[in-house]
């Protein structure tokens, strides 16, 4: 199993580029589904999750050119996914599949919007709360699908295609948003999502679907109309920048210290973790390429931060900005309000020293001022991620095992690093 190594202390200085959204590349890659035409997707990262989701689709029959490097292409850029789904030749999604991963369980909306039927297994994934898939499944049930779950297995039919319809969200939700995007853009007429989720990759997303055809209005808002058409075509699209990758290098520079260009980054996606790093001591400057972050002497400020949707503090974030918060100058609290169990970090975070009482969904954290290197395991993605920004701080040796959580949403994490100037490497075996 492979393992990575970081002896902290250094400051990072140079240019890391931003890959594409992780998060908009798999659901985007599913789309692919509603369509017998060829879609082309343009900045795919190179991850595991994205990788599965390949193996999933050609579960289905779907067929997947990966176009490489050409001459003139930057050393990051993401690969170029040719995905044809001419030819669906099972509706079934297994277990053995959709358990490793959550995202996998939204192909149940394209297989029957096209298909009028799809087989999915209940999703497995990151361990951060229960997650139930009882929304995208009400969802589904709105838009007329006839639905039972048996033997762990959720079996949707549509004989006679799916009906648009208003579907209100009690709660927002980006999965369901997704599942209820993609279903309705096949069905006979008008469907209306209300409370939907406002997030940038669900933009990307029905930007994708519009290319392809769908009538799609309202992407970005908490209403999202879809006018129901036949069929779609066709199309090509960029992934958009990973905002949760570019939020998390600004934490680390603002860990750390030093200047980093984050090449590709978009302010827009992640203005209110930006104005949190400026609050802590970081000066974050738009430019032409990106985004410059830089900590230059001044100390890493307390803030007091709560996660929330799309516009708000993302979820994704909180654990980084929770290793940051360690070596601040005095107390810091974040609340976590999205997802349940999303505090695994704390115990492996107080292993380099960090002071983090939890209380309910708040962690409240006394800044010491050196964090010391020691080993450590990787619980979820995100939290992962946390613990290599507190190894880059802290002093001596860190050794973060079970390092396949991070290869799940962040590309070349070490080779990013260990160009500006961090001592990182990855460990195999």
């Amino acid at each position: 199993m492979d393992r990575i190594r970081i002896v902290g202390g250094n400051k990072l200085n140079g240019t890391i580029p931003i890959s594409g959204a992780k998060n908009a590349a798999l659901p985007l890659m599913i789309a692919s589904l509603l369509t017998e035409e060829t879609l082309i997707l343009d900045n795919v990262p190179r991850l595991a999750d994205v990788a599965q989701v390949q193996r999933i689709l050609g579960n289905h029959g779907i067929d997947i050119m990966s176009a490489g490097k050409r001459p003139g292409d930057h050393e990051y850029q993401g690969q170029t996914l040719h995905i044809s789904a001419a030819n669906i030749i099972d509706t079934t999604a297994p277990y053995e599949l959709v358990s490793t991963m959550r995202a996998s369980f939204w192909v149940i909306a394209p297989l029957l919007a096209r298909m009028g039927e799809a087989k999915v297994s209940l999703p497995g994934g990151c361990a951060i709360g229960t997650r139930p898939v009882d929304l995208l499944i009400m969802a589904l049930e709105k838009l007329g699908a006839e639905i039972q779950i048996d033997g762990g297995y959720v079996i949707a039919k549509a004989p006679k295609g799916l009906i648009g319809a208003e579907i209100d969200f009690p709660k927002v939700t980006v999965s369901g948003t997704h599942v209820a995007l993609m279903a309705a853009t096949l069905a006979k007429g008008t469907t209306v999502i209300t409370n939907a989720a406002c997030e940038p990759e669900i933009v990307d997303v029905a930007d994708c679907l519009n290319k392809m055809g769908a009538k799609i209005t309202g992407a970005g808002t908490s209403r999202i109309v879809i006018e129901g058409v036949a069929k779609l075509h066709g199309a090509r699209h960029t992934v958009l920048p990973d905002r949760i990758e570019t939020g998390t290098y600004a934490m680390a520079v603002a860990m750390t210290g030093g200047d980093v260009q984050l090449a590709g980054a978009r302010p827009e996606l992640l203005q209110s973790a930006l104005d949190v790093l400026t609050q802590a001591g970081a000066t974050i400057t738009p430019n032409n390429e990106g985004i410059r972050v830089t900590r230059n002497g001044a100390g890493i400020r307390p803030v007091t931060v709560s996660t929330a949707p799309f516009p708000g503090f993302p979820t994704d974030l909180q654990a980084q900005l929770m290793a940051l918060m360690a070596c601040a100058k005095g107390s810091s609290h974040i609340t976590e309000t999205i997802f349940e169990n999303r505090f695994m970090h704390v115990q492996e975070l107080a292993r380099f020293g960090a002071r983090i009482h939890l209380d309910g969904e708040t962690a409240t954290i006394e800044g010491i001022s050196k964090l010391r290197g020691a080993p450590v395991m990787a619980t979820d993605l995100r939290a992962s991620v946390s613990l290599v920004i507190a190894g880059l701080a802290a002093e001596g040796e860190t050794m973060v095992n079970r390092i396949y959580h991070l290869d799940r949403g962040f590309e070349r994490l070490e080779e990013k690093l260990s160009a500006c100037g961090a001592t990182i490497e990855r460990i195999s075996g």
